[in-house]
């Protein structure tokens, strides 16, 4: 099966009526599963290794998409997908809602994320789906900044404006932690079937530029981008690359809100939920997205190659000294200013967003490249984020076992495969850049 080849001719409404809310709709969803769902259950009294086994696994919902991206195009439309997931994700968010006051609620909830993680990366294949095919090249390298800010719109509506909500529920209405975040979530879930109303009348269906013959067609096809895959010069050693750049974020994705959220006679920086959603939702969302156009920026400027993909690298990992500094001065009776807190999470967030540019380039520049371009994107990709399944479901049981100020510094450990890695990694492709490698 080939990929989308050029969008259909019939007339597409304007991009701006559907672009920003589709891309939207596609960050509520992965900010509720992976980092509200935490704070959530941080804020019932769960402990962390609690939290992050239980939760950690779950995007690997998102790693596996391409394993089923093919059979969507066997049945109706790509509208019709994105609608039904929609609909069916509010639905789960409002069910989380209400069974959070009963006794077995965690086992339940993390049963309902699993199903919206696979509901939400089948939305995200079918809205990439329209995008592609409704829009031609041009329009699509127009709005592409439009995509990744609207997606991390839907984040900060997860990570900053929900936990917020939840907070001011609880801390200034006087509603229990139960009802707060019954509400709150709640709130998430209309959101999702208000966007699903307005897409059902603006977001275009999206073409199929050849509708599979069967599953034994999609099947062949796969396993041709597979072998096509491996058969890729030095591919083992950019794979190492993939999985081991990012070993010590890994540590700290998840666990580092939970301790900021932990309270000090825990070693924790004990943040209320207000305070969480704007420092580490709201201002570390909008640190995040300059930092990565500044990182794009840089690495235009001077190419990717093994000096840039070094630095990239300490730039990503050095600043996770900010959480030893923040653990070694929390604690009981040691309280630090917001102002404190809010710089170091800054800079912390900073440096992970401009490292991080250099192994999606890397990905896409040096192993991607070929007869399956977008599939083996999508490899890579998949492949990156289930190194951080391991590493994001230890980080609780080690926290809980060392204390904070102990694993922080286990973290920082961590980044010399991260670095190892940049110092190492293959370069088969010359760059087309004039830079040396």
């Amino acid at each position: 099966m080939s990929n989308p080849a050029a969008p259909a001719s019939t007339p597409v409404r304007n991009p701006w009526l559907w672009v920003p809310s589709s891309y939207l709709a596609e960050g509520i969803p992965f900010a509720m599963v992976i980092w509200v769902a935490g704070t959530m259950f941080k804020d019932l009294g769960h402990t962390d290794g609690q939290i992050t086994v239980a939760t950690a696994s779950i995007g690997i919902a998102w790693s596996l998409k391409p394993f089923w991206a093919a059979f969507l195009d066997m049945y109706r439309t790509k509208k019709f997908f994105v609608l039904l997931m929609e609909v069916l994700m509010s639905g789960l968010l409002a069910g989380i809602a209400v069974c959070l006051p009963l006794p077995n609620y965690f086992q339940i909830t993390i049963a309902i994320l699993w199903v919206l993680a696979f509901m939400s990366a089948t939305q995200d294949i079918c809205v990439d789906g329209i995008y592609l095919t409704s829009l031609d090249e041009k329009k699509q390298a127009a709005f592409i900044g439009v995509q990744g800010v609207f997606w991390n719109v839907g984040k900060l509506f997860g990570t900053a404006l929900i936990v917020w909500a939840a907070g001011s529920l609880k801390e200034d209405h006087g509603l229990s932690v139960t009802a707060a975040w019954s509400w709150a979530i709640g709130l998430s879930g209309v959101t999702l079937a208000l966007l699903a109303v307005y897409h059902w009348f603006m977001l275009p269906t999206g073409s199929i530029t050849e509708r599979p013959k069967g599953v034994g067609d999609i099947a062949t096809t796969f396993l041709d981008t597979i072998v096509d895959f491996f058969k890729k010069p030095s591919i083992w050693g950019m794979l190492a690359f993939v999985f081991l750049y990012r070993s010590s974020e890994g540590l700290l994705l998840l666990e580092g809100r939970l301790f900021l959220q932990a309270t000090p006679e825990h070693g924790g920086i004990g943040l209320s939920l207000k305070e969480l959603g704007v420092i580490d939702g709201t201002i570390s969302t909008f640190v995040s997205l300059g930092a990565g156009l500044l990182g794009g920026a840089f690495m235009a400027k001077f190419g990717l190659n093994r000096k840039t993909l070094i630095f990239m690298a300490l730039c990503l990992n050095l600043p996770h000294i900010t959480f030893v500094i923040m653990s070694q001065l929390a604690g009981p009776g040691h309280t630090l200013s917001l102002w404190t807190i809010g710089t170091l999470v800054t800079i912390e967030k900073f440096g992970y967003s401009f490292g991080f540019v250099a192994n999606m380039l890397y990905m896409m520049q040096q192993i991607s490249p070929g007869r399956y371009h977008m599939t083996h994107y999508a490899f890579c990709t998949a492949l990156m984020n289930l190194m951080l399944v391991p590493t994001q479901a230890i980080s609780g049981p080690l926290a809980d076992h060392f204390g904070y100020k102990t694993y922080f510094i286990i973290v920082m450990f961590a980044a010399i495969p991260s670095v190892a890695a940049a110092c190492f990694a293959p370069f088969p492709r010359k760059p087309d850049n004039g830079h040396p490698v």
